[in-house]
């Protein structure tokens, strides 16, 4: 049977059991959502049982369980790995739901609900993708299935998992869904992600908060010592100023500058569909390359002194700052987060004590368009679409992307399916039936191809 002829006659069944999934709250940043974690990752065991996987099993880590499956063809025939997460965001604000977050609806062609696209919507199109060639007897390579249950809170404990299990995870190369595309119309796969650094600032003055009338002017306030210090890390050019920042970064070869030009983006809707009037970045780069290959800084929070409601003239004795850099790939971000340490500390002035903790952070990545799972992906959109898609570098970070490089020693193919209108972390998350069924099809090319 042909591929959508198959959607259609089964996309009853493929939405009840999305529906299934997407009605287990699996957030992972909350603890009182333990149970719907192993409820979630059971789920997922029946579902790619009933797929056509040859096992499934539920695997404890130091943290939520993951779910492993595999089918096996041959011992001669290459190996595809899976990766997918099945936790999802918490849902507030919730006022601002058309429709209850864990109670999924299709309306006006879409699919509404936490998880619809991030990412059990995306897992979903790559199962039932496999649950095609299975049963109409097309699959000719053995492939593995491995879905965790922290992805949103940093996949605190994969890390750990992959060193343990690197033989059971022994593959070819990996397949992801969890990127975006530039436009239902404007299918691409991404071909690199940004690293991340992550650090919280503390910066500490008086040993108490002080009247400002009594001590402003002669003691120095943190919030505004803080606020200098942050200052400083960007120049006029938009630059970072942190030494030896730059050292590692590759330059975009002038051959990809060029793709990156050929992307269809207007500035000026840019611009609107966020309500700024100018555009503010490294000079010398483009808006796309800004975003995507280029390293970047930015205060996430900043907060400190009274911020109730009225008046209280104080001079608030500490005030802090949450503080991110995006990395590009070859910029390690252990060494990117000891040299801001570094520079924050060089910087501050003696009259207030400064403490930098660095938090999370990860590798960039980058995925030649050489590859043949590549090629192979490239085909299944050009089917499923009808054009060949776009090469392009996302801003964002799946730092799981890397550790799956480094520690089981290949490489990842970003098959997204997502678009901007589809809400990921915001109310009303959704994703398009027509894009659900495309990515279907997308992803049984990639079989047939590979």
């Amino acid at each position: 049977m042909e591929i959508k002829q198959y959607i259609k006659e089964n996309e009853a069944r493929f939405m009840e059991e999305l529906f299934s999934l997407i009605r287990i709250p699996s957030i992972s940043a909350l603890p009182e959502h333990k149970d719907d974690m192993l409820a979630c990752a059971l789920r997922w065991k029946e579902l790619l049982l009933e797929a056509g996987a040859d096992e499934a099993m539920i695997m404890p880590s130091q943290g939520n369980p993951l779910v492993f499956a595999q089918k096996h063809i041959s011992d001669e025939a290459p190996t595809i790995l899976i990766y997918a997460h099945y936790d999802v965001m918490p849902a507030e604000p919730l006022e601002l739901w058309k429709s209850q977050p864990f109670e999924p609806e299709i309306r006006d062609g879409h699919i509404w609900a936490r998880g619809a696209d991030d990412d059990k919507g995306q897992a979903m199109i790559q199962v039932k993708a496999f649950e095609y060639v299975v049963k109409h007897g097309l699959l000719k390579h053995n492939v593995k299935f491995i879905f965790e249950g922290e992805e949103e809170i940093g996949s605190p404990s994969l890390n750990a998992f992959i060193k343990e299990h690197k033989e059971l995870l022994k593959a070819d190369v990996i397949l992801v869904s969890d990127t975006s595309m530039l436009g239902a119309d404007l299918p691409s796969l991404t071909t690199g992600l940004r690293g991340l650094a992550y650090w919280e600032i503390e910066v500490t003055g008086p040993n108490r908060d002080l009247h400002s009338g009594h001590f402003g002017g002669a003691v120095a306030n943190p919030i505004n010592t803080l606020c200098s210090i942050l200052a400083k890390v960007i120049d006029e050019d938009g630059r970072i100023t942190v030494p030896h920042f730059y050292d590692d970064v590759e330059e975009v070869p002038a051959a990809e500058r060029e793709m990156i030009a050929q992307i269809p983006f207007d500035e000026q809707k840019y611009m609107a569909a966020i309500n700024v009037k100018a555009l503010k970045g490294e000079k010398g780069y483009s808006t796309l390359e800004r975003n995507s290959c280029r390293p970047s800084f930015d205060i996430c929070g900043i907060w400190g002194g009274y911020t109730g409601e009225g008046s209280k003239t104080v001079l608030p004795s500490k005030a802090y700052a949450k503080v991110s850099c995006r990395l590009v790939p070859h910029q390690n971000h252990e060494k990117i987060s000891k040299l801001f340490v570094d520079y924050i500390n060089a910087v501050a002035p003696d009259y207030v004590k400064v403490k930098v903790t660095p938090m999370h952070g990860g590798e960039g990545y980058v995925c030649p368009i050489t590859l043949p799972a590549y090629q192979a992906a490239e085909k299944g959109f050009a089917k499923a679409f009808g054009k060949k898609p776009l090469a392009v570098r996302r801003g964002g970070s799946i730092p799981i992307i890397s550790d799956f490089e480094q520690i089981l020693g290949i490489k990842t193919v970003l098959m997204g399916f997502g678009l901007e209108s589809n809400a990921i972390h915001s109310p009303n998350e959704n994703i398009p039936l027509d894009i659900f069924r495309k990515g279907i099809e997308a992803v049984v090319e990639f079989h047939l191809n590979y």
